[in-house]
C-alpha cells in the first residue's frame, strides 16, 4: 500500500476503485455473465461482449448516435499507455478490444493482458504472460488477436500454447491450460472463442510441420471437451485426399488462426483454414489435401463434421483462408437465405448457404495451368462476380517470367538459371471484415501485390513436428504494394465501391448504423467512411499504426469507440503501446504523427517492454559505423528471426510479408549500409539496434546467401 493505492500485477490502481470491482465479484457474478448463446447472437448496443461483435462475426453497431453528420467531431476522451508491452520489433498490435461494465480488456503482442476503466483511463489490473523468449515456431509476428469473454473470465490464448482463464474482476488467474506444445509447431494468435459454457481455439502453425485442429475447453475449469482435427486421419472423411504412401498428412497443415463464428440456431461452428504442408513443395502431397484452405462447419456441442467447401484444391501458393468467416442473412430472389462469406488470399470471395455448404451465387470450375511435378490439381472453384482487386498480371515484372496471365500460376524449383516464376496476391489476410445488413454490403480489406514463386524439390522428408516446413518460398518483386478499401454487395458478389490506397490495407473495420465505416491506417491514423462510397470523413492521428480492429460501445448513454494503436511488423508500421478511447465529448485532440520507420523499443528483449513509448533513437538517426571486427553469428541468426525472417524468408529468398530475397554478394559494409538506413520499400533499423547489432545480423544475412 502506498497513498492509499493497492499494487495490483505491478500496475498502481486506486485502491476504491478496486475494493468497488471486488465487490461486484458476487458468487453468482459468474453465473450471471454465462452470456446465452441468443445474448451473443444479437447485434451489439452497450457492450462489447466478443471478438467480432457477436456470434456472426459482423462486426456492426446498430446504433446512430456516431453518425456521419457529426463524427467530424469525434476526438480522444483519453489515451492510456500499457508500460511498453509488445514495443520489440517483432510484436504486432493486432487485438480487438472488449468491453463490458465499463471496463475495456486489451491484449498485445507479448500476450500481456490489461483491464482499463472506461471512466477515467487508469489501468485496473493487468496480467503479464512471461513468453519464452526463445520461442522459436512463430510464423507472421508475435502477436495475439483479441480475447475472449464470459462467465466472469477474461480468455487468452498465448503463442506459447497455452489457454488462460483471468478472474475478470482481478486479474488472477482461474485456471491455466497446456493446449499444446509450441516446441512441436503450435501457438495461438486467434481470440478464443466463448459459447455455452465452453472456450474454443484453433492453432497457427502450418509453416513448423503442424497438424491443424479445433479445441474446446469448458470455460468453468478448463477441461477438455472435443478436439476436431483439420487435416482428417485414417478412416476419417478425406483422408483419401492425401498420399497413401508416406506420412505427410500428419503434417498437413490447415491450421485455423482465427476466431470462429457460430450459429446457435442451426447448432453449427463455422471457421477457415490455412495452407497445406508444406506450403510450396506439392509433390509430397499428392490430392486435394482436404480440408486445407477450406470453410468448415462441425457440430459446435460435439466438434462432429458437417460439411466444408474448398476453396482451393491442393493449394501451393500459400492461399490461406485467413480472413474470419462472416454469417449473415439476406434476402435474394424473394427468399432469405442463411450466408456465409470468407475473402481468401487469392482475391476470391466466397459466399455460401451456411446450412449445407452450397455455393449461394453460382461457382465455375475452371480448368488450370499444369505443372506435373506439383501433382496441381485439374480445376479450381471461381466465384462469380466480381473481385475488389484485380487478379490477373499482364506484364511480367523485371527478371520475372509470365506463364499465365491468372492467380493459379505453376511453378518449380527456378534454378539453373531459370526465371523466377510471379503470379498475384491480391486478396485480404486476417485483418477482419465488416458486414452491413441494411446495405447487404460485405466491407473488405485486401492488397494489391505480386509474388514470385519457388518450389524446393529436395525438400521431401518428413521434418520433426516443429521445424520449418515450407518446401520452397515466395517473396516481393520489387512492384509497390497498394491496398483497396472496399464494399461488396453480398446478392451479386460484386463491389459497390473501391478506394486505392498507397500504401497496404493492413487493418480491421466495423461499420455503423450512422453510415459510418471506421478502421485503421498503418502510418497511425484512425478513420472514419462513408459507407456509402468509401469517402473519407474523420481522421485522427494515434502515433502508432492502427492495425487492428475497433470496438464501439455505449456507456452511461454515452457512445464510445476504442482502438489499439501499437503498430505492426508485417505492415512495417511505426510502433506504439497506447489504447484510444473516443466520443462526441472528447477534448483530446490528435497528436504528431510518427515517422514511417520509428521502431519502438529494442530488437530484444523477452517481454517486449520498453522504459517508455519513445523510440530509441529519433527515426533519422543513423547508428555509428558497425565495427567490422568478428561478427557474432549466433546474434546475427537470433537477431534476423526478429526482425528478418518475417519478410526476407528462413533462408532469405522471400518471406510472408513479400520482402525480395537478399541480394547476393554484398560485403559486410554494404550490408550493414542497407540494414541501417533501408533500400527502397524496407525501412532502416539504424534508431533500433546497436551498431554490433547490425554488424552481427548483416553478416547473418550475407551468408544465407553466399554463392
Amino acid at each position: 500500500m502506498e497513498s492509499g493505492r493497492l499494487i495490483l500485477s505491478g500496475i498502481v490502481a486506486p485502491l476504491a476503485l478496486v475494493m468497488a470491482l471486488a465487490a461486484l465479484a458476487a458468487p453468482d457474478s459468474a453465473a450471471q455473465e454465462a452470456f446465452s448463446p441468443s445474448e451473443l447472437t444479437r447485434l451489439p448496443t452497450d457492450a462489447w461482449l466478443t471478438n467480432g461483435g457477436d456470434l456472426y462475426n459482423r462486426r456492426y453497431w446498430p446504433v446512430t448516435a456516431i453518425n456521419r453528420d457529426n463524427v467530424a467531431g469525434l476526438k480522444g476522451v483519453w489515451r492510456t499507455r500499457l508500460g511498453g508491452s509488445g514495443l520489440a520489433r517483432q510484436y504486432s498490435g493486432e487485438a480487438e478490444p472488449i468491453v463490458y461494465d465499463g471496463v475495456l480488456y486489451i491484449v498485445t503482442g507479448a500476450n500481456d493482458v490489461f483491464a482499463i476503466h472506461i471512466d477515467t483511463g487508469e489501468i485496473v489490473w493487468s496480467y503479464k504472460a512471461d513468453l519464452d523468449p526463445t520461442i522459436s515456431t512463430i510464423c507472421c509476428g508475435w502477436t495475439s488477436r483479441g480475447l475472449g469473454f464470459g462467465e466472469g473470465k477474461v480468455f487468452v490464448g498465448q503463442l506459447d500454447g497455452k489457454l488462460v482463464a483471468l478472474d475478470r474482476h482481478t486479474g488472477q488467474v482461474a485456471w491455466s491450460v497446456q493446449t499444446e506444445r509450441w516446441q512441436e509447431g503450435y501457438t495461438i494468435t486467434s481470440a478464443p472463442r466463448y459459447y455455452d459454457g465452453m472456450v474454443i481455439t484453433g492453432y497457427a502453425g502450418a509453416e513448423y510441420a503442424a497438424r491443424g485442429r479445433v479445441k474446446a475447453y469448458a470455460a468453468d475449469d478448463g477441461s477438455h471437451v472435443w478436439t476436431f482435427y483439420t487435416v482428417p486421419g485414417p478412416g476419417e472423411f478425406g483422408h483419401d485426399t492425401w498420399p497413401d504412401d508416406n506420412e505427410v498428412w500428419q503434417h498437413g497443415g490447415a491450421t485455423v488462426w482465427q476466431t470462429p463464428a457460430v450459429d446457435p440456431e442451426l447448432g453449427l461452428m463455422y471457421f477457415s483454414t490455412g495452407n497445406p504442408g508444406p506450403d510450396f513443395n506439392g509433390a509430397v502431397r499428392a490430392g486435394d489435401n482436404l480440408f486445407s484452405v477450406s470453410m468448415v462447419a462441425i457440430d459446435v456441442t460435439t466438434g462432429e463434421y458437417r460439411w466444408h467447401f474448398q476453396q482451393i484444391r491442393h493449394d501451393l501458393w500459400d492461399f490461406d483462408a485467413a480472413n474470419p468467416v462472416v454469417l449473415f442473412d439476406v434476402e435474394i430472389d424473394g427468399v432469405v437465405r442463411k450466408a456465409i462469406s470468407e475473402i481468401n488470399k487469392n482475391g476470391y470471395n466466397y459466399i455460401l448457404d451456411r446450412v449445407t455448404g452450397e455455393p449461394m451465387l453460382g461457382m465455375d470450375y475452371v480448368p488450370v495451368p499444369q505443372e506435373v511435378r506439383q501433382a496441381t490439381a485439374d480445376t479450381q472453384p471461381i466465384p462469380r462476380g466480381v473481385t475488389a482487386a484485380p487478379v490477373t498480371i499482364d506484364i511480367a515484372p523485371e527478371g520475372a517470367v509470365l506463364l499465365d496471365e491468372h492467380v493459379y500460376v505453376p511453378f518449380w524449383s527456378n534454378g539453373d538459371g531459370e526465371a523466377r516464376v510471379v503470379g498475384t496476391r491480391s486478396g485480404a489476410n486476417w485483418p477482419p471484415s465488416s458486414y452491413d445488413p441494411q446495405r447487404r454490403l460485405l466491407f473488405v480489406c485486401v492488397n494489391e501485390r505480386l509474388s514470385y514463386y519457388r518450389a524446393n524439390e529436395d525438400e521431401t522428408d518428413m521434418p520433426p513436428l516443429g521445424e520449418r516446413y515450407m518446401g520452397g518460398s515466395f517473396g516481393g518483386v520489387g512492384m509497390p504494394t497498394t491496398g483497396v478499401l472496399a464494399a461488396l454487395d453480398v446478392t451479386t458478389n460484386t463491389p459497390a465501391w473501391r478506394q486505392r490506397w498507397p500504401d497496404r490495407c493492413y487493418s480491421g473495420s466495423v461499420a455503423t448504423a450512422g453510415d459510418l465505416l471506421f478502421t485503421g491506417r498503418s502510418d497511425g491514423r484512425f478513420m472514419a467512411y462513408d459507407s456509402d462510397n468509401g469517402m473519407p470523413l474523420w481522421e485522427f492521428q494515434t502515433g502508432a499504426g492502427v492495425n487492428t480492429t475497433p470496438a464501439i460501445f455505449e456507456y452511461e448513454g454515452e457512445q464510445y469507440v476504442a482502438v489499439f494503436s501499437a503498430g505492426n511488423a508485417f505492415a512495417s508500421s511505426p510502433r506504439g503501446d497506447s489504447v484510444w478511447l473516443f466520443s462526441l465529448n472528447g477534448t483530446m485532440d490528435p497528436v504528431e504523427a510518427p515517422p514511417p520507420s520509428a521502431f519502438i523499443g529494442r530488437a530484444r528483449g523477452g517481454g517486449g517492454t520498453a522504459p517508455a513509448a519513445e523510440p530509441t533513437a529519433p527515426a533519422d538517426t543513423v547508428a555509428p559505423a558497425a565495427p567490422m571486427g568478428l561478427p557474432n553469428l549466433d546474434n546475427g541468426a537470433t537477431l534476423y528471426g526478429l526482425v528478418c525472417e518475417l519478410c526476407h524468408g528462413a533462408d532469405g529468398q522471400g518471406g510472408h510479408a513479400d520482402g525480395a530475397p537478399i541480394t547476393p554478394g554484398l560485403t559486410l559494409p554494404e550490408a550493414v549500409s542497407v540494414v541501417t538506413e533501408g533500400r527502397n520499400t524496407m525501412v532502416g533499423f539504424g534508431g533500433a539496434l546497436s551498431a554490433d547489432d547490425l554488424r552481427d545480423v548483416s553478416a547473418y544475412a550475407i551468408g544465407l546467401v553466399e554463392e
